[in-house]
């Protein structure tokens, strides 16, 4: 197992990278994180309180030259890109930061990397991680067996194209330069200081505020739910233990009709309530994927990784953290930015 020092976590804002710092700090890595602040300008450092003297911010973004010098100054020890446009909505909206973010962005980070590790500016077992997502697979049928590392990639939205163009680039890194990547895929992570946006946080501070759950088409869409701290862990996992040039899916085994997540939430918040009174249904989103599950035998086998939050229990304290912390995610839903995304998507 390699010891790793110093760590550069790009998009060190969103909702799994800081969840990451936090896991990291724990266990006595130095931390630099980036964020161009393009989404998170409220779920910055500041306002989230790490203070640690082994942690630091500054603001960046993936594309620059900046992100160059800063990797050239600091030598890393290894890179972990969170960095991405991730809504799948607004990728419908409008593509280009998409493109922009999770291609130019990924191409431009491993160019520079690997520039370096030619100049011998970056150490000798220097390791890059991207970070991917299960939609670069596609959809699924309710019968199908689960996504394995194998899986053919037929993204379906330029969301994910966008990721899965990423993740072509990172493997051809690996072929042509022998560069030290690897790539990790995940499920549907949930947990606290998600932004509201999504729809376990949505759900919630839509109940707290009084107003219905929007659920696309008839709310059956499956996926498959990952308690954030795990999908962190198991990260931190291919980090310390993972090979060059491989894929490593992790999932929650847990999967769930949107319906049912929504019913969850109003069965914890409105016990003696009729659920129905809480939902409005609305169209769906255009493409929308029908079902995503995740087969992470290889992480077990491989490297001893399993999920160990079961979803009940962890959705029950996801829950309460969003009632107890309400105050971090009005100040969001406050933005013009947010309320913008509101009225256009709903």
């Amino acid at each position: 197992i390699k010891t790793m020092q110093k760590i550069l976590i790009t998009g060190g804002n969103g909702f799994i990278a800081f969840n990451f710092i936090k896991v990291m700090l724990k266990d006595d890595y130095d931390i630099l994180s980036i964020d161009n602040l393009s989404l998170s300008k409220y779920l910055n450092h500041e306002t989230i309180n790490i203070k640690s003297d082994k942690f630091k911010f500054i603001e960046c973004d993936i594309g620059s030259n900046d992100v160059c010098e800063l990797i050239k100054n600091y030598q890393f020890d290894a890179i972990v890109n969170f960095a991405a446009e991730s809504h799948v909505d607004k990728s419908i909206h409008s593509s280009n930061l998409f493109v922009d973010t999770n291609i130019r962005g990924v191409n431009n980070l491993l160019a520079c990397c690997n520039d370096l590790i030619k100049k011998g500016d970056l150490p000798s077992d220097f390791r890059f991680i991207q970070v991917s997502t299960d939609e670069v697979y596609g959809s699924l049928t309710q019968t199908e067996p689960a996504f394995t590392e194998s899986s053919i990639l037929k993204p379906t939205n330029p969301y994910s194209a966008s990721k899965a163009s990423a993740d072509l680039i990172c493997m051809s890194y690996f072929k042509t330069h022998h560069f030290p990547v690897m790539i990790t895929r995940c499920s549907n992570n949930f947990g606290p200081y998600q932004y509201p946006e999504k729809l376990i946080p949505l759900a919630v501070n839509n109940i707290i505020n009084n107003k219905k759950i929007p659920i696309y088409g008839n709310g059956q869409q499956i996926r498959d739910w990952i308690y954030v701290e795990d999908h962190c862990l198991g990260i931190k996992k291919v980090l310390e233990q993972g090979q060059f040039g491989h894929v490593y899916n992790f999932g929650g085994y847990s999967e769930l009709t949107n319906l049912e997540i929504i019913e969850n939430i109003i069965q914890i918040m409105k016990p003696n309530e009729i659920a129905n009174q809480y939902i409005e249904y609305v169209e769906d989103r255009p493409g929308h994927d029908t079902r995503y599950a995740i087969n992470a035998e290889k992480v077990l086998n491989d490297l001893g990784w399993k999920p160990s939050h079961k979803f009940s229990n962890a959705i029950d304290e996801t829950v309460n953290w969003y009632i107890n912390n309400s105050e971090w995610s009005q100040n969001i839903m406050q933005t013009d930015q947010y309320k913008n995304w509101v009225e256009k998507q709903y």
